[in-house]
């Protein structure tokens, strides 16, 4: 990449920024894709009440911030040989905040935030969800469209954003009446750091955010106006959805003291499916850290599924789109976490010599299910718990019980995916949240 001013050649470098569950992080790339700098920083996550996560969107903003100052100030590079910017966050974590002044009403919301569960099992057992099903039913019968068939067996999940918002809007007065006065923008961090970055005259987000939400139709590219409607959510509040490689505008010169164009914004699962190169039909990623996740290349058509497997845009990239199917299972790194925090061991290396250590757990299992159980099983309403105790039960015994049932949730993960979506597997690629991969191909 080079690019030429006043008859002079400079090279020029990317910016590439990843906001995670547990930490931001910036690479500045040459244009071999060799890394020249590097800044990291953790996430702060807030924990008002128990089953409550929150982040402060003023800190996510000014770390953010710093990380790109850093990774730069690491390259030995100026501010003015960045070429260009591409984010990408983790995904279902929303605010939202004044349309005029940019103050948000409140803190972001967590992916893994709880606080709407009693609102989705409500909504999970109201007779307009078994209406909904038995119409769902009639529709597949008739016509055989496995798409109905997939609606008729649908559960909603606090994973996404639907609930959540549904909760703050219910719950929240001044939000309430901002939506009334077309006062208020909706946001997940893709979109709250775009309106941060240009001074707020870009309100947006791309298609494998949106898709992510769980208010976004993929099938037919566009926010859902029927759940949007059945769950009174206000399609006024909600950003214009782009192209994952769109230009979406460029940063003010006040934050970093040039202006840098923004030119991908993408959800951190899609956006290691394409670091990765999963770019055909059968190609897999499977993402472990604070949860696992498995996402499979399902071509040009969105995948219907029945088990819970869910249809996300992987990226749209001029008409091009791609689809991914994908399942998670939650809690994988937060169940070894809060084991950790019990102080059942102070190092995760010793978790393998523990397990190993016994030839059983001693008759005793783990219910991995810190917010619900996921795809193929499909029940919020799971609790983590340990089954089994016994007198004779000891430490290692339960950090077997842990290992186990997480290995034990990935493997039916695997085999639901390979069972629903009927694809050869091409290829899978194996990565830890730290940004190791492994390679398998599968022939």
């Amino acid at each position: 990449m080079e690019t030429q001013r006043n008859g002079f050649k400079r090279e020029s470098y990317i910016l590439s920024v990843d906001v995670g569950t547990t930490s931001i992080r910036c690479h500045v790339y040459d244009k071999e894709a060799q890394i020249r700098g590097s800044c990291i920083t953790k996430v702060n996550l807030l924990y008002p009440e128990p089953g409550l996560v929150e982040l402060d969107p003023e800190e996510l903003w000014r770390e953010f911030v710093k990380v790109v100052n850093g990774a730069v100030q690491d390259s030995g590079l100026q501010m003015r040989q960045m070429e260009t910017l591409g984010i990408s966050t983790q995904r279902g974590t929303f605010t939202t905040w004044d349309r005029k002044t940019g103050v948000p009403f409140h803190n972001f919301i967590s992916w893994q935030d709880l606080r709407a569960v009693e609102l989705v099992r409500s909504w999970n057992n109201s007779c307009t969800m078994k209406a909904i099903h038995g119409v769902m039913m009639v529709l597949h019968f008739l016509s055989k469209n496995k798409r109905f068939q997939a609606a008729s067996l649908i559960v909603f999940s606090t994973q996404h954003v639907t609930f959540r918002l549904a909760w703050a809007l219910r719950h929240w007065k001044q939000l309430s009446q901002a939506v009334a006065e077309g006062n208020c923008c909706f946001g997940t961090i893709d979109t709250w750091l775009l309106y941060k970055l240009t001074k707020g005259l870009v309100h947006a987000t791309d298609y494998s955010n949106a898709s992510a939400t769980g208010m976004f139709d993929s099938y037919q590219l566009c926010w859902s106006e029927f759940l949007c409607s059945l769950v009174s959510l206000p399609l006024s509040i909600l950003p214009k959805v782009l192209n994952t490689g769109h230009r979406f505008g460029l940063t003010d010169p006040s934050i970093f003291g040039v202006s840098i164009p923004i030119m991908s914004v993408m959800a951190d699962q899609q956006a290691a499916m394409f670091g990765e190169c999963c770019f055909d039909i059968g190609d897999v990623k499977i993402t472990m850290g604070t949860g696992t996740f498995m996402n499979i290349n399902t071509g040009s058509k969105p995948h219907t599924s029945v088990a819970g497997l869910y249809p996300v845009v992987g990226w749209k990239i001029g008409p091009e789109v791609v689809y991914l199917a994908e399942g998670n299972a939650a809690d994988t790194g937060t169940a070894i976490k809060w084991a950790q925090e019990l102080e059942l061991f102070s190092d995760v290396r010793e978790t393998d010599a523990m397990a190993s250590s016994v030839d059983n757990s001693d008759g005793v299992c783990f219910v991995p299910s810190f917010s619900g159980l996921q795809a193929p099983l499909n029940d919020p309403k799971a609790c983590a718990s340990f089954m089994g105790l016994k007198p004779s039960t000891t430490k290692s015994h339960l950090v077997r019980a842990i290992l186990e049932s997480v290995a034990f949730r990935n493997k039916q993960l695997y085999e639901t995916m390979l069972r629903e979506t009927c694809i050869p597997i091409r290829k899978i690629r194996l990565l830890e949240e730290s940004g190791g991969a492994e390679e398998t191909t599968a022939h």
